[in-house]
């Protein structure tokens, strides 16, 4: 069976998509899914033992630049390559206009988001069957369910599946370890105070652990270097690709992240760890793993799922974002060594 999959981005969508391709394999045993994802993300996709193909698109840039993309190629050969099989099914697990827009491209019966279900209803009106899955529930939870429902099998109880095989046996941290700590991330309103992250490497590296920081621009890695100075047992890491990275994931023991891709690629990997919540919403994105968990700020104005913090009362003052005062760094070091003891 051979299926055409629209899931282009960001990093955790793509990673929230994993589960459904496991359990579509389990059902159909020779299935063969290609893949249509931002280039970013590419090699990520390609760890699936369901893919089969992928066609790494550059929609942003493309967008962006309409006539360059045309001029060089790029566009021409991304067309040809969606449009050189025709599928049994074709699955938008997206829902919205540009992944509508490639959709259409595609040849086979389309599958997707009612217009009630997608974050974009017009992006229906390209389906052959536009499927409902309510809304307010995890993302990998919808996608399990659009999958389930596009390609007629049962939905499988058991947990996430990401596909993502692990070798390593975590080290407890009872023992030295090496952690990942993943402090990079895209809102404002989103980043773990610096002076908690400089709080937790200490605890960790005073116990003998090591940890390791990624990051992904020069912002970030200004900040890793602010936060490791002066500390032998925690390292910058240098400048990674995702799949090297990914293999990292795979060797590491334990993380703590903020709301980010990282920390679904973290509990992906099977990694134990936490993840911290404050204006986001862990009930819809929360990380999803093994020994994985989601620890969500205890502040009246939690979740607001913005990107400017607008609180202007007392509690938490001198905390920026303030509603991570309520999680502070010995209670998310606790909260670690819970998990992996």
């Amino acid at each position: 069976m051979r299926v055409l999959l629209i899931k282009t981005s960001s990093m955790g969508d793509v990673i929230h998509t994993l589960p459904a391709l496991t359990d579509a394999l389990s059902a159909i045993p020779d299935l063969q899914v290609d893949w249509v994802v931002e280039e970013a993300f590419a090699d990520l996709a390609r760890r699936h033992p369901a893919v089969h193909q992928v066609f790494p698109c550059a929609l942003r840039r493309w967008r962006k630049h309409p006539l360059k993309a045309r001029r060089s190629g790029e566009w021409a050969a991304f067309k040809s390559a969606v449009q050189a099989t025709s599928y049994d099914a074709v699955i938008d697990a997206q829902g919205l206009i540009k992944s509508a827009f490639v959709t259409r491209l595609a040849r086979g019966e389309k599958f997707g988001l009612d217009k009630q279900s997608a974050r974009e209803g017009l992006s229906a009106r390209a389906l052959d069957h536009p499927l409902p899955v309510a809304k307010g529930q995890h993302a990998i939870d919808r996608v399990r369910q659009l999958f389930a429902l596009a390609l007629s099998y049962d939905l499988p109880d058991g947990a996430p599946d990401y596909g993502l095989p692990r070798s390593h046996v975590p080290t407890p941290l009872s023992r030295p370890a090496q952690l990942v700590f993943c402090h990079g991330t895209t809102w404002p309103t989103k980043h773990y105070p610096e002076a908690f992250w400089r709080q937790l490497l200490e605890l960790a590296t005073s116990e003998g652990h090591r940890v390791f920081l990624p990051w992904g621009n020069e912002s970030e890695k200004s900040r890793a270097e602010r936060l490791s100075e002066g500390l032998d047992q925690a390292q910058v890491l240098s400048k990674m690709g995702l799949d090297e990275l990914t293999d990292k994931f795979l060797e590491w023991d334990a993380f703590i992240a903020v709301d980010t891709g990282l920390a679904h690629l973290a509990a992906a990997a099977g990694l134990p760890g936490v993840a911290l919540y404050g204006p986001t919403d862990p009930v819809l994105t929360g990380v999803r793993g093994i020994q994985a968990h989601s620890l969500a700020a205890d502040f009246p104005c939690s979740p607001c799922v913005q990107e400017k913090c607008t609180y202007r009362g007392e509690l938490g003052k001198g905390v920026e974002p303030p509603c991570f005062s309520s999680l502070k760094p010995k209670q998310v070091w606790r909260e670690l060594r819970r998990r992996t003891a």
